[in-house]
């Protein structure tokens, strides 16, 4: 059975793979040290088996890509039913179901899918 079917490219997974946030807690005079800093997320996605669970797919992204995941988020998506009309009547139809894992990567770590191109 494969795991990953294919990464997912689009513009907003793009963005996501190296957004900047800000993390911590503000410092205060009780003595509360100021923890603020930013942090990457790395997070990159993927169109997946649909009988794939998370630890499967945890193994074959670090297998796959020589990376450290450390939290996968899954997202079942159900088949877009299509019609259309034709000159012998009305045709129905749907679209694949597919299920969608966006992988959170360690701090500093990433995936180039371009490196082989």
């Amino acid at each position: 059975m494969e795991i990953i079917e294919k990464p997912l490219t689009t513009e907003k997974f793009t963005a996501l793979a190296s957004k900047t946030v800000r993390t911590g807690k503000k410092g205060n005079k009780n003595g509360r040290p100021d923890t603020r800093g930013n942090r990457t997320i790395s997070q990159f996605a993927f169109i997946v088996n649909p009988n794939a669970n998370k630890i499967q797919i945890k193994n074959a992204v670090e297998s796959l890509y020589n990376v450290t995941v450390v939290a996968v988020n899954t997202m079942k998506y159900a088949g877009k039913v299509k019609t259309r009309n034709t000159k012998s009547g009305v045709l129905t139809g749907k679209g694949k179901t597919y299920k969608k894992a966006v992988v959170t990567l360690k701090d500093g770590e990433t995936i180039n899918f371009y490196s082989n191109v």
